[in-house]
């Protein structure tokens, strides 16, 4: 029995999670789709989780990490900002950094536990 993802970072602001596992992924399906709407089709959940995941993001940071354009001909869109793309690339290194220094603790848990889960 393995498990993958073992650590799961979250980084608060007061009560609210500024930024974590779930929101590093949509920030990716957004960058990936060009939108709110399509990364929230990517991921399986509703706009309005998404549009509120993206409005918490934007307001525990010192400027949005994600910018949106309305409508128009182009029917409006998503982008990830310079700021986004830091916070996304920094994330990342930490969760790869506490996962190399419990691996060997991990492992041991994981040699202790039953097949059965």
């Amino acid at each position: 029995m393995t498990y993958s993802k073992a650590v799961r970072l979250r980084v608060m602001q007061g009560e609210s999670i500024a930024f974590g596992p779930g929101k590093a992924e949509l920030l990716q399906a957004i960058e990936r789709s060009g939108s709110i709407s399509g990364g929230a089709r990517e991921m399986e959940m509703s706009y309005r989780r998404a549009w509120l995941l993206v409005e918490e993001m934007n307001r525990c940071f010192a400027s949005p990490l994600v910018e949106t354009a309305t409508g128009g001909a182009r029917g409006g869109g998503a982008v990830i900002t310079a700021l986004g793309r830091e916070v996304l690339a920094r994330y990342q290194r930490m969760q790869k950094k506490a996962e190399t220094a419990i691996s060997a603790d991990l492992a041991h848990l994981n040699s202790l536990m039953s097949d059965q889960g």
